[in-house]
């Protein structure tokens, strides 16, 4: 279990536990495209998902809003995504990254996932308040490497599923649980795949000129072989 503070846009302070997390993987609303990436994926080892969209559930205690992780060796790059909470006062929306290790991830995808803390956003939205035109929302990442940073993912909700979707083939209702975050699916890379030193998000609503913002750093632990 995960228990988090966050702010809560235009109402303060809100702190809930998170019991369930989840990943929603391969949520593309493109089948083709979606499809063509498994393939390029498989042909480099990467076991294909069984089912699409499909679902990495992982441990809550994963998620932290702190401004560092801690990854085991520089193969782990992180992946913009909203987030979506359910706490005991609502649905919200938050801005976090799946941060996956990439060596692990071709031979079992689920333990590439778990083997990263997941970082959120320390601010959140009201679902209610960005459902109407959710397609508008754009996402962003930059990444710093070798001390240089540079965009590495931006683009419109419309080349993902909707939220809503992702939630009913999950849970089979119209909400998720109380206490559950799901990770609802990332944008293209721009360029290489690959490890950075730190990572920048961002969730950026158009119509209402507001973002959700976080930032972290990337530290690697001494391995010895």
């Amino acid at each position: 279990m995960a228990f988090l503070h966050f702010k809560l846009a235009g109402a303060g302070s809100i702190a809930f536990p998170i019991d369930h997390l989840v990943i929603a993987g391969w949520a593309g609303r493109d089948a083709a495209a979606v499809q063509h990436h498994i393939d390029e994926l498989k042909a480099l080892g990467v076991q294909p998902p069984k089912q699409v969209p499909c679902y990495y559930p992982l441990a809550a205690a994963l998620l932290t809003t702190a401004a560092q992780i801690e990854v085991p060796r520089a193969d782990s790059s992180g992946e913009v995504e909203a987030v979506l909470l359910s706490s005991p006062v609502g649905l919200m929306v938050g801005i976090g990254s799946d941060h996956t290790d990439r060596k692990a991830e071709a031979y079992d995808v689920t333990v590439s996932k778990q083997m990263c803390a997941k970082p959120v956003g320390a601010e959140l939205w009201r679902f209610d308040d960005v459902a109407g035109h959710w397609d508008e929302l754009i996402a962003r990442s930059w990444r710093t490497r070798g001390g240089k940073r540079e965009l590495y993912q931006e683009g419109p909700m419309t080349s993902l599923r909707d939220p809503r979707e992702l939630m009913r083939n999950y849970a089979h209702v119209e909400a998720l649980p109380v206490g559950t975050a799901m990770y609802c699916g990332t944008q293209p890379v721009k360029g290489e795949l690959g490890y950075g030193e730190a990572f920048e998000l961002e969730l950026h609503d158009p119509r209402l000129n507001r973002s959700l913002r976080h930032a972290y750093a990337v530290r690697v632990l001494p391995v010895d072989e």
